[in-house]
């Protein structure tokens, strides 16, 4: 995109923004400068231009926003679905969402002010307001008038909600099913209640993860006594869980999400999504320190015995972090719960027991050769003791995360990694003290 502005091949750019499938260009426009992605927004018809600006991360459309006249700026805002105009404004200072929000007119203010009112990770926030809703009275006929009037502003007309008069939600019907029906069947007869419905509280992760596991196109959203409020399509909850993903990740290395393309985030905030989590991990690294402070004399007489700490706590750590990534995974997909503490734990303990042993065998027998017996023994029970430990702790950890409503990422491989370090140390110099009275 960058050559191709930078060539001046004015009817070339046209016809490549013209030409480029909607998300490859949005994504190009993502990752590209704030005056070449006014440039090519301004190049864009009207159509097009709506459509990609849908596409593009809040902060770049913020920029957007910005750069363009008034005019522009109320129709990026009006031809925007509800959902993901509240998506945007979430993401935005208040100050700036208000301002925006005034652009709006009543009813849209109105509609977005009503998403932004749900708690932050509910269904609430992600669902349309806007779909085609059918009624148990309507004939097929009826209900393809009622698709075809209805299907611009509808998010999907793929799937749709049955809703009584009251808008309490009777069940759903497809597409296919109205367009194979005689025009006088009644939808009543072709709707059915196996797509299940969720609260507007309930946690959008949970509800992505269910329309993926389940493969389901739209679920309808309800408020008390099932009264239809909106849906929730596959693509938005593919947005949530590519976030969770990506916030899970983050958050697995001791830092926090930047919520934006990685080249666009000034250093300021890089810094502050790493900081307080390393400003943590060094207050718990300190235990370490404490722990050879406490053993100084044990290395003193024995030096050989320094050699060998950095192999077990860095075997330690790994061995830790394998087990919590494999934790903190297992929960995101529901594979276990909370309860479910006691069989993780003692699966994690005898599969770290029987690495270790592993591990512990091939080091007796290599360090036999290289160093003093007693020595090759103390690193080698280490090792059987530290592995278990390692993937006991890092097990348990996730899962009290998930008690205390923490997300379990963030108890992963870096706090996992402090813990056993310390504690690992511990049963070194220990096991040392044991078998060779030092």
């Amino acid at each position: 995109m960058k050559g191709m502005m930078l060539a001046a091949d004015e009817l070339g750019f046209k016809d490549w923004l013209a030409e480029t499938e909607p998300h490859m260009l949005a994504h190009a426009l993502n990752h590209a400068s704030s005056e070449d992605r006014t440039q090519a927004m301004r190049a864009l018809s009207a159509q097009r231009a709506d459509r990609i600006f849908g596409l593009l991360e809040p902060v770049n459309q913020l920029d957007v926003l910005q750069s363009v006249d008034e005019r522009t700026r109320r129709r990026l805002l009006h031809e925007m679905e509800p959902d993901d105009r509240a998506r945007m404004l979430s993401d935005l200072p208040v100050a700036i969402g208000e301002a925006l929000l005034q652009e709006l007119t009543p009813d849209e203010r109105a509609t977005t002010r009503t998403l932004l009112d749900y708690p932050k990770h509910s269904a609430g926030r992600i669902m349309s307001p806007e779909f085609v809703r059918l009624t148990p009275g309507m004939t097929v006929s009826d209900a393809l008038e009622a698709i075809r009037s209805g299907q611009k502003r509808a998010e999907t007309v793929f799937l749709m909600p049955v809703a009584d008069d009251d808008m309490r939600l009777l069940g759903t019907v497809d597409l296919a099913q109205i367009v194979l029906a005689s025009p006088d069947m009644r939808i009543a007869d072709l709707a059915g209640r196996d797509v299940p419905a969720v609260s507007v509280l309930d946690d959008q992760e949970k509800i992505a993860r269910l329309m993926k596991s389940a493969d389901l196109m739209i679920v309808p959203v309800v408020e008390e006594q099932d009264r239809l409020v909106g849906i929730i399509t596959f693509d938005d909850a593919m947005e949530v869980l590519d976030f969770e993903e990506g916030e899970d990740f983050a958050r697995s290395g001791a830092t926090e999400p930047v919520g934006r393309p990685y080249l666009s985030v000034p250093v300021l905030r890089l810094v502050r999504a790493r900081m307080v989590w390393l400003s943590v991990l060094a207050v718990a690294a300190s235990l370490t320190v404490n722990v050879l402070n406490a053993f100084e004399a044990t290395l003193e007489s024995v030096v050989t015995l320094a050699l060998f700490i950095p192999l077990l706590i860095g075997i330690g750590g790994n061995a830790g972090a394998q087990s919590a990534t494999t934790i903190v995974r297992a929960l995101a997909v529901s594979d276990v719960v909370p309860r479910d503490a006691l069989r993780i734990a003692w699966l994690e303990t005898r599969t770290g027991f029987v690495m270790g042993l592993g591990i512990a065998t091939f080091a007796m027998i290599l360090l036999s050769i290289l160093f003093d017996p007693s020595i090759a023994l103390v690193v080698s029970l280490t090792l059987v003791f530290i592995c278990t430990l390692a993937a006991l702790v890092g097990s348990l950890m996730p899962v009290a995360a998930r008690v205390l409503s923490i997300d379990p990422a963030v108890f992963s491989a870096p706090f996992v990694t402090t813990v056993v370090d310390a504690s690992g140390l511990l049963i070194y110099f220990m096991v040392a003290r044991a078998v060779m009275g030092v």
